[in-house]
């Protein structure tokens, strides 16, 4: 029996490990691919990106550990019905029962990592990726400016266009900005400037050795002139107090705040280490496979029900948070459910196990 354990632990934790890479790079790709786009706007700075990846990364980890927890379980026991591993155990005397106890061992420390990061990491995570954004949306226009790019200042009266920036040296080349005051358009181009501030803490785009044009739209009334040096305010924007959202929350603020917002989220944080064990439980019965026959079936179907079992969660967690349904109900509801479709599961499991094997004996 032990030989049979550590056997199955050892498989699964390979299987578990060679899944979580596979998600995990699905994942950092897709988000990256989405900051970089932000980058290259200007919404948040290159060095920003990857440190909204790990942040990102850090709260879709719950997911990703208990979808590889179920995928883990899953394949290995199906290999072991396709290579005919399962007959063995079988006929030695284990009952499909006999693989609880290993699959339990081997889930037990993944459930409490996710039990660990939903409820206390995550939250932080998300905290932190909150202030980040709020910081970067609180920067002035001319720090938000990308070389190579043109971008709106936030009061729409600006548009800046810098070919090169030298953050070591303060400096940037090639400045283009039009501006609309007075219902005129003014443009201004600039060879180079620098950014300056003052003591009171006002900060300025000195511009050297530029023009600027000046007129009417649709008018030949323009105004050229040249400057060896040209100093343009730059509106500071301080950053936004932002009210902390449900999900950025601590676990302990939510359990002190009745409201049902707060109770929806706190629905979500416990389900998600209580699906993963319920999952991972219920990939044993799932897990049966014909040899002889295709194994793409139980596949399909075991992703259906993880689909299922993660969307029917999220419906739960927006009742709560809607007041259609109790804590109660939210909280245990679901996961009462699977807990009877995962007993149906493994009775009509052992029923037809034992049918087998008094047919065999006949």
């Amino acid at each position: 029996m032990k030989i049979f354990s550590q056997s199955l632990v050892r498989e699964c934790t390979g299987t578990a490990m060679a899944t979580f890479v596979v998600l995990l790079g699905i994942t950092v790709a897709t988000q990256l691919v989405r900051f970089l786009g932000l980058a290259a706007g200007g919404a948040i700075t290159f060095s920003g990106v990857f440190a909204l990846l790990a942040l990102t990364a850090f709260n879709y980890l719950p997911v990703l550990l208990s979808l590889t927890l179920f995928i883990a379980v899953l394949m290995t026991l199906t290999r072991s019905y396709r290579d005919s591993e399962m007959v063995v155990w079988f006929s030695s005397g284990l009952s499909l029962t006999a693989w609880i106890r290993p699959v339990m061992t081997f889930a037990g420390p993944v459930v409490l990592l996710i039990a660990l990061l939903s409820l206390v990491l995550s939250p932080w995570a998300i905290t932190k990726s909150e202030e980040f954004r709020s910081y970067m949306d609180s920067r002035d226009d001319v720090s938000q400016v990308t070389p190579g790019v043109f971008r709106e200042s936030k009061q729409n009266e600006r548009v800046f266009f810098v070919e090169n920036v030298n953050e070591g040296e303060n400096t940037v080349a090639n400045i283009f900005v039009s501006s609309t005051q007075h219902q005129k358009t003014g443009i201004m181009v600039a060879r180079r400037g620098f950014l300056q501030t003052l003591e009171n803490g006002d900060r300025f785009l000195v511009m050297l050795n530029g023009r600027r044009y000046e007129g009417t739209p649709g008018t030949l009334e323009y105004k050229i002139s040249e400057f060896e040096r040209y100093a343009m305010r730059i509106e500071s924007h301080g950053i936004k107090a932002a009210l902390p959202s449900a999900k950025s929350m601590s676990t302990p603020e939510l359990l002190d705040n009745p409201g049902p917002i707060y109770r929806g989220e706190l629905v979500w944080r416990i389900g998600l280490p209580l699906s993963a064990l319920l999952l991972a439980l219920l990939a044993i019965p799932l897990s049966f496979v014909n040899p002889r026959a295709g194994r793409s079936l139980n596949l399909v179907l075991a992703i259906l029900v993880y689909m299922v079992y993660n969307n029917v969660l999220s419906i739960a967690q927006a009742w709560v948070a809607q007041q259609r349904i109790g804590l109660a109900a939210g909280l245990w509801g679901v996961h009462l459910i699977m807990l009877a479709i995962l007993a149906l599961l493994f009775a009509r499991r052992l029923t037809l196990f034992s049918l087998n094997r008094f047919i065999s004996f006949r």
